[in-house]
């Protein structure tokens, strides 16, 4: 497509030179952020050739200016591309279309921090854990928690200052054992802060530190005569197992690994990504992508892998995808696993992305059935390279019984109905 003159102007002193480039309209709005090996091939090739599909043809008679920043390498453009696309939203760069808000488990920035669960996020120096896909699984972790750690409950101020004065009373939590009394200074800020460190751990997935320490209690106490307290710290660790046993779905072998997988269609794309970490799945979350032009899959992937890492605090080095990706990310190596237990995790995104999309699908045939039948012609046309949408489909069969007697039958479909 031809540029206008005084695009076609910046075209020719485009350098030669890994980038981000950015399309604007004649507003002055961003209307897409790309990266490039070569800023002046790729930019170029939007207006140097007759585009594809329609809705980058419908992009470049947009473009109004062009903008870029010069990067060392490939992988410098992607990163920058990534925090770009999330800064600004562009009209045509893909977007996670995720409308929930998800619960989180918060242990807050206090004395004798509270963990409880929470779907906002408040930037006050408390630590957050999650997202979580459902209320039920952060229930499930939080009920671990207290069976094992005597956590208060309330929201009384503990300052040293006021629990030295005598500000607060003991309340009906301490004499049912849910509570050690740290409000009248029955227990120390030392002895709960370790509580709230073996709470971080099983929260990011590694009981085993959890289970390694509990028995070293339990020793200790032993050693010392002390049964009863040993008795004690022996149940919770059996808690933490049983608990260990029911989430561990992998190979105890596979420590610490991210899995990714990719379904799309013409308009969305449907990413499932696993955390997994000393064999078990601690984070399992899929998001829908909506496309704004045909993006690869590299591209896709590059968008969410490092939203999703950020977003569960993500420090795994060793990524598993279905299919080979000519993608790179600082830090990361990309694996395709053929047999075993990695290859069955891949296996198991892939089944929860079908799902998803399944889910949808059948979500948007119940709130409207046009568009969803629109969808399934539009995809028959497609694979079929028909020049329209087959609204009226008759499909034949002939057959004979012994040779001699002839048989036929009929199936129409219209609208893609029966």
């Amino acid at each position: 497509m031809p540029a206008k003159p005084e695009i076609q102007l910046k075209l020719q002193v485009l350098p030669d030179k890994p980038g981000v480039y950015q399309f604007y309209d004649v507003s002055g709005k961003i209307l897409y952020v790309g990266k490039a090996k070569s800023l002046k091939k790729r930019v170029s090739s939007y207006f140097n050739k007759t585009q594809e599909y329609g809705k980058t043809r419908v992009l470049v008679k947009q473009i109004s200016d062009i903008k870029y920043i010069v990067v060392d390498t490939e992988l410098d453009a992607l990163l920058l591309e990534n925090n770009l696309i999330k800064k600004y939203q562009p009209k045509y760069n893909i977007q996670l279309k995720d409308d929930k808000t998800y619960p989180w488990i918060c242990i807050k920035k206090e004395p004798f921090p509270r963990v409880f669960t929470t779907r906002r996020i408040i930037k006050d120096g408390s630590k957050y854990f999650g997202p979580y896909p459902s209320v039920k699984v952060v229930n499930t972790l939080l009920t671990l928690i207290r069976e094992i750690y005597p956590l208060r409950s309330c929201s009384l101020d503990l300052s040293a200052k006021k629990i030295a004065a005598g500000k607060h009373k003991i309340c009906l939590e301490y004499h049912l054992g849910n509570c050690k009394g740290g409000c009248e200074g029955r227990e120390s800020e030392e002895t709960y802060n370790a509580y709230i460190k073996d709470i971080e751990h099983i929260v990011k997935g590694n009981l085993s530190a959890v289970i390694k320490s509990l028995q070293a209690q339990m020793n200790e106490l032993a050693s010392n005569m002390q049964f009863e307290e040993a008795q004690l710290i022996k149940s919770k660790t059996e808690t933490i197992e049983r608990y260990k046993a029911k989430s561990t779905v992998v190979s105890p072998t596979i420590h610490q690994v991210d899995v990714i997988t990719l379904l799309q269609d013409e308009t969305s794309a449907f990413v499932n990504y696993l955390v997994v970490n000393n064999g078990a799945i601690i984070h399992g979350f899929t998001v829908e992508i909506n496309k704004k032009l045909n993006e690869s899959a590299e591209s896709i992937i590059g968008y969410v892998l490092p939203e999703m890492r950020e977003r569960f605090s993500s420090q795994s080095t060793e990524v598993l995808v279905a299919n080979k990706l000519k993608l790179e990310l600082e830090g990361i190596q990309f694996f395709t696993p053929q047999r075993g237990d990695k290859r069955a995790l891949v296996e198991l995104s892939e089944r929860n992305t079908k799902f998803y999309r399944l889910e949808k699908l059948k979500q948007e045939k119940i709130k409207s059935p046009e568009k969803h039948t629109e969808r399934i012609l539009e995809q028959i046309r497609k694979d079929f390279r028909l020049k329209e949408a087959p609204v009226h489909i008759e499909c034949f069969d002939n057959s004979n019984l012994q040779g001699t007697n002839a048989v036929a039958a009929c199936v129409v479909f219209r609208n893609a109905i029966v």
